[in-house]
């Protein structure tokens, strides 16, 4: 009789065991969320590499994403720089990027700005018009304000623009991507994809040279498994770390509310992601979008217009990166000490913001 109370307790203990009965903390809500503090949340477990201090990081993406390359160069890291403007009176050191490249809205847009910097793809349009007697580059339309006043000017400036962009892709140890959008405008001719609609901030808009373009999954994870297979032809030790841009688009093109489209871009930009740097050795994912979007917070790391990101939030993002992405758990150093340097620090040029230009 007691031999079979004791067989029947064994087997209690054991259907109560469950897949779920030996997770860490992380793995449950209420524990990893509800019952941390805001500031101290850090949604990071292991990561397949870290940052050191002599890796050269490269950085290009979303207006988000110029937040971390000021940080990393802020706290002292060898942040890579192949292009920078000697021009003071034009805004073109205000992307704070690697070269001068612009916002890097999409995978397809990472994708061709390699193949055009190496030489693999060369659009049909080399120029738009940006007034009567001024030209711009329609794939960094908004970095020379006042344009070129020959396209001979704009063209070597190009080629020098495309030499600091091989140099980048060439000699970077880690390259950080934000993906900001899944909405483009692509040319009709040859495939080219531009950072913002033809007609905003230079060209012409016409209905027969241009189309509007909403990516997939599929097609933005090809993407990026062509650029990261394309990279490591040129550079085999290169590794990436992925994140997507919290910032909500400010306008879509598509038939449906803005919220709509920016909760379908940012998931399709979050799978992607994921499925990129699961599949790839080398490749991470780091979830700034989360850090900022994520309803634990309450919506306090945006700002009135609830786009902006606010100083609280990017120091957070920055202080989980520089935790757990950085090798020596290297916390970010105090920058709240002056007031000018934390604006110059928030300070992000978005391409994406001239859409609200001329409405009615």
């Amino acid at each position: 009789m007691l031999s079979g109370k004791t067989s029947l307790s064994r087997q209690d203990s054991v259907e109560k065991k469950h897949p779920y009965s030996d997770l860490p903390d992380y793995a449950f809500w209420k524990q990893a969320v509800a019952q941390v503090s805001i500031d101290l949340l850090e949604p990071v477990q292991e990561v397949p590499f870290k940052i050191s201090r002599t890796d050269k990081v490269a950085t290009a993406g979303s207006c988000f994403a110029q937040h971390i390359s000021k940080r990393l160069r802020k706290n002292g890291f060898c942040f890579l720089v192949t292009e920078a403007s000697n021009d003071k009176d034009e805004s073109l050191e205000s992307y704070d990027f690697s070269a001068l490249y612009g916002n890097v809205y999409t995978a397809r847009q990472l994708l061709q700005l390699f193949d055009r910097a190496f030489g693999y793809f060369t659009p049909i349009d080399s120029f738009w018009l940006l007034n009567e007697s001024r030209y711009c580059d329609p794939f960094r339309p908004r970095l020379k304000p006042n344009g070129y006043a020959t396209i001979e000017a704009l063209t070597e400036e190009r080629e020098r623009h495309f030499q600091a962009v091989r140099e980048m892709f060439s000699t970077l140890d880690v390259f950080v991507f934000t993906l900001g959008l899944t909405e483009c405008w692509r040319s009709k001719l040859d495939g080219a994809v531009y950072p913002i609609a033809p007609g905003v901030a230079g060209g012409c808009f016409a209905a027969d040279k241009y189309e509007f373009v909403n990516f997939t999954v599929d097609e933005v994870v090809n993407d990026l498994k062509q650029f990261v297979a394309k990279l490591r032809l040129i550079n085999p030790k290169a590794k990436l770390i992925l994140t997507v841009s919290p910032v909500p688009l400010v306008a879509t093109y598509e038939k449906q509310h803005v919220l709509l489209s920016t909760t379908y871009s940012k998931s399709v930009l979050r799978v992607a992601a994921e499925m990129v740097a699961t599949e790839f050795g080398g490749v991470s994912y780091f979830p700034s979008y989360e850090i900022i979007t994520g309803s634990y917070n309450r919506g306090r790391y945006f700002a009135a217009d609830l786009r902006t990101v606010t100083e609280e939030g990017v120091d957070h993002v920055m202080s989980v990166f520089m935790k757990n992405i950085t090798e020596g758990h290297l916390a970010e150093q105090n920058l709240g000490d002056y007031d000018e340097e934390m604006l110059a620090l928030s300070e992000i040029a978005c391409d994406e913001i001239a859409l609200e230009k001329n409405r009615s």
